[in-house]
């Protein structure tokens, strides 16, 4: 188990290496740079632009250099913990983000949690009680939240939240506690605003992660070890969990790595319509101004997401099944 766990380690750091150069070069395809973003923005004003000033600008933010000096700069920074500067805030990269990237991993967490409480029971249920009417019922709510667009089911959810519990529109805390220092109240505040993103987000992962568990359930229920353990007495229930739900589990926890990058994305958009202070919509703001370092740092990040989900879901997989941290041979 251990020499399987070095392995999925040493695989991780050259693709966090090749993601890291991929991310730089797309966004530095688009042409020009933030300055040229930024005098576009001043001339659609109608002010006048320094050609002096800009100039002395670029060789200060290191824009003039090439390439691949500008990312090996940026990649040593980052390994020293400085992911660069921030050329719209005028900023530190971390510290524009502050309070942003913690209030996004909460977010994201408490998305996934919901989506496994949710799914996991609702899957079992719908596989074994096949064409029932809970079947046919949760099917088609399930089939709704897949349908359904994020940024309309938010507007929904805020207007209930705010006709049905009085809690107020937009953020993930009450306007009173922003840029205040955490305390039980704010904490509070943060956990009464969060469950209307947290299900808006979740929804369609939910509805998904429960057709796939109910699929793979019927498919082990019809197997003949299952047939055989019923006819030989064992309780239903405990047959139940110990031989079809447990191979069942693979594909569940297999879409642990493609969970978090999806749940990360789609709070995206979800964000910008609910006003919520996560990541999501100061990274669109950082691709549309060309903040490269601000963007490239979002980006890495979500793509750490995604290779740490991938090995945790890769670790868990080896646990549960034997097959394959021994590579399907038999051990000696």
């Amino acid at each position: 188990m251990l020499s399987y766990v070095v392995q999925r380690i040493l695989i991780m750091i050259p693709t966090l290496i090749a993601i890291s150069v991929i991310t730089f070069i797309i966004i530095q395809l688009p042409p020009g740079d933030y300055l040229s973003t930024y005098i576009a923005e001043l001339q659609s004003q109608g002010e006048n632009v320094d050609s002096t000033k800009i100039e002395a600008l670029r060789a200060q933010y290191g824009l003039d250099r090439p390439m691949i000096e500008q990312y090996s700069l940026w990649a040593l920074g980052m390994l020293q913990g400085d992911f660069g500067f921030s050329f719209e805030y005028q900023l530190p990269v971390s510290e524009v983000v502050g309070d942003r990237l913690f209030l996004t991993l909460v977010l994201n967490f408490a998305t996934i949690i919901f989506i496994w409480v949710v799914a996991f029971p609702i899957g079992i249920y719908s596989a074994t009680h096949q064409y029932s009417w809970g079947d046919y019922g949760l099917t088609f709510i399930g089939f709704i939240g897949l349908a359904t667009p994020n940024f309309l089911l938010a507007l929904v959810l805020l207007y209930l939240a705010n006709v049905w519990f009085g809690t107020s529109i937009g953020g993930l805390m009450d306007p009173a506690y922003i840029g205040q220092p955490w305390s039980t109240e704010k904490v509070l505040s943060v956990l009464e605003h969060l469950w209307v993103p947290v299900v808006v987000i979740g929804t369609s992962g939910t509805a998904g992660m429960i057709r796939r568990l109910r699929a793979n359930m019927l498919d082990e229920l019809q197997k003949q070890y299952f047939i055989t353990a019923k006819a030989k007495g064992l309780h239903p229930l405990k047959a139940l969990i110990k031989y079809p739900l447990r191979a069942s589990l693979n594909p569940f926890i297999a879409d642990i790595g493609n969970m978090l990058p999806q749940v990360v994305s789609g709070s995206a958009i979800v964000s910008m319509v609910l006003s919520l202070p996560t990541t999501g919509p100061m990274l669109i703001s950082a691709l549309q101004s060309q903040d490269m370092y601000l963007a490239g740092s979002f980006l890495i990040f979500l793509a750490l997401l995604t290779v740490v989900g991938m090995f945790l879901s890769d670790i868990a997989l080896a646990w549960l099944d034997p097959r394959i941290r021994l590579g399907g041979g038999a051990q000696k």
